[in-house]
């Protein structure tokens, strides 16, 4: 069977790849993921012969629908193929979406179950902390800090960072420091009441401030 494409469909196919920048079929397969036997089937029209899935790579290195490689391609001109192609392009897509809200799921689980291992310390000697600190309040407050410990790991797990630490002096900025009272000028130093939080670069809660007396 001769290798040779009708003039019109090479032709075609030519300008198609040099419209995105591709002069030789060579090109075209590697920049589609499909192997240069599939092209020939492509410019003899030997659709039938090809997978949905290389259609579907060929038309987005092309930059042109399924619908239109069909149309040009395929010598039948059979209007029932190419609506059978457009509905296994939306089926597939179907299968994409719901693949994709599957991993979402298992990532959203592994997240949790992650979590959960980090904060296991805290979830299992808290409540019991709680309820001798009610029964006992004579009971001393710094026995109850390393219980917060795991918390602040699964913080740092996150890349959440505080901002400035209770008590601490500080430049006042109002980018990063929210005023309680009184007034202060960018520079000012001030005492942090309330801990702020950041996450990379992005400010979540910012650090409660007061002047300094």
């Amino acid at each position: 069977m001769t290798d040779a494409a009708p003039p019109d469909r090479a032709r075609l196919l030519r300008q198609w790849m040099q419209r995105v920048g591709l002069s030789s079929l060579r090109q075209l397969s590697r920049a589609a993921g499909v192997s240069e036997r599939q092209l020939h089937y492509l410019r003899r029209g030997e659709i039938a012969r090809m997978r949905l899935g290389t259609l579907q790579n060929l038309a987005q290195a092309l930059q042109v629908s399924v619908a239109e490689l069909l149309a040009h391609f395929d010598p039948s001109g059979d209007p029932n193929r190419e609506q059978a192609a457009l509905a296994a392009l939306r089926q597939e897509c179907q299968r994409l979406q719901q693949q994709q809200a599957h991993q979402q799921q298992q990532q959203w689980a592994q997240w949790q179950r992650d979590s959960l291992g980090i904060l296991e310390p805290w979830l299992l000697q808290w409540p019991t902390a709680a309820e001798q600190a009610q029964a006992n309040p004579e009971l001393p407050a710094y026995k109850l800090v390393p219980l917060v410990e795991p918390v602040e790991r699964l913080l740092e797990h996150w890349g959440i960072r505080p901002i400035g630490a209770v008590g601490q002096a500080v430049a006042y900025d109002p980018q990063w420091h929210q005023l309680l009272d009184g007034a202060a000028e960018p520079g000012d130093r001030v005492c942090v009441r309330y801990v702020g939080y950041c996450q990379g670069d992005r400010l979540l809660y910012r650090a409660q401030v007061s002047p300094n007396p």
